[in-house]
């Protein structure tokens, strides 16, 4: 089933690109189920590590991830999906979504927290390396949500925040 659901993301990610390079956007879900295959994980969780980011990215819906993967996978891919987008909530401000979003996913499961965890350290890594003006931005959410983000795998937890501190360190120097 992983292979199936990498190939789904594939398929679904199409030739989308990450925001600050030309890597084809599926490296970084790739990316993400390696971290979680390195800790305890469940092959649902590697499945959802492909998926993460199809629901918000392409026109794939939840149910679409249900229908060819089950109940399991669809809910783990729903946790990791963003509520409090700007286009569900536009009369909120971007810091406003983005607490919101880490009061949500405080209360997520342990094992969408371990793959959240994956997305926050991979994520970290490429945008201090390619946008280091959002960087400053975005390291304080991450900064945030890492806080919220314990409960999932221990060793994930202590690797995002290293990487945010690094971040944050890094962008005091620059």
């Amino acid at each position: 089933m992983e292979k199936q659901a990498l190939e789904f993301a594939r398929k679904a990610h199409g030739d989308q690109q990450r925001k600050y390079s030309e890597e084809a956007y599926i490296e970084h879900p790739i990316r993400v189920a390696e971290l979680v295959r390195s800790v305890t994980h469940t092959p649902e969780m590697i499945c959802a590590a492909y998926l993460h980011d199809v629901v918000e990215d392409t026109p794939v819906s939840l149910q679409d991830i249900e229908r060819k993967f089950g109940g399991k996978i669809a809910a783990l891919v729903e946790e990791l999906t963003d509520e409090f987008e700007k286009k569900n909530y536009p009369h909120l401000n971007r810091q406003q979504r983005k607490q919101k979003e880490v009061e949500r996913q405080a209360k997520m499961s342990t094992e969408a927290k371990t793959i959240k965890l994956a997305d926050v350290i991979d994520n970290t890594r490429d945008i201090l390396k390619n946008d280091p003006g959002f960087a400053r931005k975005y390291i304080r959410e991450m900064e945030a949500l890492t806080e919220a983000l314990q409960g999932g795998d221990f060793q994930l937890l202590m690797r995002a925040c290293y990487e945010v501190q690094r971040g944050i360190i890094q962008l005091k120097k620059n």
